[in-house]
């Protein structure tokens, strides 16, 4: 094969690649709920976030500015736009990675329209000069547009429009106290739990027109890391292996049969998961160890262990965070079939790994 048809491949892979992504989000929006009657969990928020709304409807009225935070997946997302829905208004999308200079999100709050609905997902990440200008902006509806540099600057107030921020983070304690104040109504968002992320299978298995039995929804629920997005991914996963190695139709036979094929174990442990155990149990004995140090043993960067395999794992007792490092818990080397020697049998949760 010479070098163009090597190129023209590898942009057929691309390609290929970009249209399965585009499918998958355009599945993921279609799946997502409309308003708030159709979106499922989360009752408390649900019920004042109702009410936030409404009112805010009866005044003939912009809503509060709303926070919400949680872990990824959880429908911060969905929420946004569910807001905008119910208020009649547009919405624009934008993350606080993307806005860096202040002259960013002057530009975006400049051309909002009036009502209009402002996501911005992690917004904890949003840099300092902008998160100083939107104190002013969710305060006041005004910017401070700074003309020139040095003694001759100008400062010209840009008046805004009455508009609604929603602001979604992951990490709720590194929004500064003075921008999470400025919110009207804030949630933190839970897990959700077996009950609910049944509802949630048995509703996209609808949307998609997959023929699914309680108890394969049970299965697909029961592995979803109590997050709905996962449900969904999971499920769309299972019916592509339905239909390829059976009938098509959803049993807990074929759902523990695809997930096994696509390494997501049957407490929703996936193969990063599995190797972080397997790395601290086999390798280090059960620990203590250093988050690197136990990065570098499974072929990950830290901020992936640390931020997408940790969280899950400490949260169903299978690993414990210590000043002297990480610990696989007597839960772990269970799951993993092993025998925990030493401290970690007595449930003590320290490995001497000289055997002293």
């Amino acid at each position: 094969m010479n070098w163009d048809e090597t190129t023209d491949t590898d942009a057929a892979e691309r390609l290929v690649g970009a249209s399965a992504d585009g499918e998958d989000q355009a599945v993921e929006a279609a799946l997502r709920p409309k308003d708030l009657g159709e979106f499922i969990g989360q009752e408390k928020v649900r019920e004042q976030l109702d009410l936030v709304l409404r009112a805010a409807r009866a005044r003939g009225a912009t809503a509060d500015h709303v926070l919400l935070s949680g872990a990824p997946g959880l429908g911060k997302t969905t929420l946004s736009m569910i807001i905008a829905a119910e208020m009649g208004a547009p919405i624009r999308i934008t993350s606080g990675p993307a806005i860096q200079h202040a002259g960013d999100l002057a530009a975006i709050l400049s051309s909002l329209q009036e009502g209009e609905v402002l996501f911005l997902d992690e917004i904890h990440r949003m840099s300092r000069p902008a998160e100083e200008m939107l104190y002013m902006a969710m305060e006041d509806f005004r910017v401070d547009v700074i003309v020139g540099k040095g003694p001759g600057a100008t400062a010209i107030p840009l008046e805004l429009p009455p508009f609604t921020l929603v602001g979604a983070t992951t990490r709720a304690g590194l929004l500064p106290p003075p921008l999470r104040d400025r919110f009207g109504f804030t949630a933190h968002m839970e897990f959700y739990g077996p009950a609910e992320l049944e509802r949630v299978v048995h509703r996209s298995a609808g949307l998609l027109d997959v023929e699914i039995d309680p108890e394969g929804a049970a299965e697909i629920a029961g592995r979803s890391r109590g997050t709905p997005r996962i449900s969904n991914r999971l499920l769309r996963r299972v019916r592509d292996y339905a239909q390829v190695k059976a009938d098509g139709v959803v049993t807990r036979e074929i759902a523990a049969a695809a997930l096994a094929v696509y390494e997501v174990d049957a407490r929703g442990l996936d193969r990063l998961d599995r190797a972080v155990l397997e790395a601290l149990t086999k390798l280090f004995g059960g620990g203590p160890v250093g988050v690197s140090t136990l990065a570098v043993a499974v072929g990950e960067e830290r901020e992936t262990v640390e931020e997408v395999a940790e969280p899950f794992l400490v949260r169903e007792g299978l690993l414990a965070r210590t000043p002297r490092g990480r610990v696989a818990t007597p839960a772990a080397w269970a799951h993993l079939g092993l025998t925990p020697p030493g401290a970690a049998a007595r449930g003590t949760g320290q490995q001497d790994l000289f055997g002293a």
